[in-house]
């Protein structure tokens, strides 16, 4: 028997898109509907059989017992007074937002089954064409419920990601936006300015090791602008923490402390083999 009878997702995008095709392969529900706000996007969307129906219209959401929204953060807290009049009393809200703490304030408060979600699955491509069943296999997804959240919206949802292939964690959204805004958020900025630095002239020589380090910087723009001001007093905290451990080892190197540079390779490189 499905989990679900009617799933609507909101944004048919790469995440939006492979949750749909997830739900429609492992037959979690019995209808998977879109909204996309480009008829392009809806048109694409059907051809490839990632929804059942589409429209650019929240119409279509009606009657559904779990909605996803899966649009830019920045764009989540402005979308809950056009949908509210079209989302029935029981039906499961979640978003898969990379920031937590304002959306949850946003929404908890306006839909009674409201749960934040945030699969850790991506890739730096964009667009329902890069969409995939598979994308949440053997991935974490992180939920983010309070003393607000029902039993069951808690529950439904822990079986949803489990049937997606992602183990799921508990954290509240303070914490998670703590975490996230070092071990997500600053990684792409430290890939950006990165691949900024570098002279143009002298990119056509770029190994695998720059482009391995800075693939993220390829992700959406617009996307992660939303993420980083959304989170901005925890990102500003992981900037300043990379920019002391800059400072350690360019002056390091600026002073020749061979010892105090081998002291901070050796410290990264067993840091980074802890994580294999």
């Amino acid at each position: 028997m499905p989990l679900f009878n009617k799933v609507a997702v909101i944004g048919t995008g790469l995440i939006g898109g492979s949750i749909a095709l997830g739900i429609k392969k492992k037959k979690l529900a019995r209808e998977v509907v879109g909204v996309s706000r480009h008829k392009k996007s809806v048109f694409l969307a059907l051809k490839m059989k990632v929804i059942d129906q589409g429209s650019v219209s929240f119409k279509i959401i009606k009657g559904a017992d779990l909605l996803i929204i899966a649009i830019p953060v920045d764009a989540i807290l402005t979308l809950k007074k056009r949908i509210l009049k079209y989302i029935d009393k029981g039906c499961i809200v979640t978003d898969v937002g990379s920031t937590k703490e304002k959306i949850v304030n946003c929404l908890e408060k306006t839909f009674i089954n409201y749960i934040g979600s945030h699969p850790l699955a991506g890739l730096e491509k964009r667009g329902i064409v890069n969409a995939r069943p598979c994308l949440f296999e053997d991935s974490l997804c992180i939920l983010t419920p309070t003393k607000e959240t029902s039993f069951l919206a808690l529950k439904k949802m822990r079986e949803l990601w489990k049937g997606l292939g992602a183990k799921t964690i508990i954290l509240t959204p303070k914490i998670h936006d703590s975490i996230l805004s070092f071990v997500s958020h600053l990684p792409h900025i430290i890939a950006s300015v990165l691949i900024n630095s570098i002279p143009r002239d002298s990119l056509r020589f770029a190994s695998g090791g720059l482009k391995d380090t800075t693939r993220i910087a390829a992700s959406d723009a617009l996307l992660w602008r939303g993420i980083f001001l959304t989170n901005r007093k925890n990102v500003l905290k992981a900037i300043e923490s990379f920019e002391n451990n800059l400072a350690k080892i360019k002056s390091a190197i600026k002073n020749s402390n061979a010892k105090a540079l081998e002291k901070i390779l050796l410290q990264s490189k067993k840091i980074r083999e802890a994580l294999e």
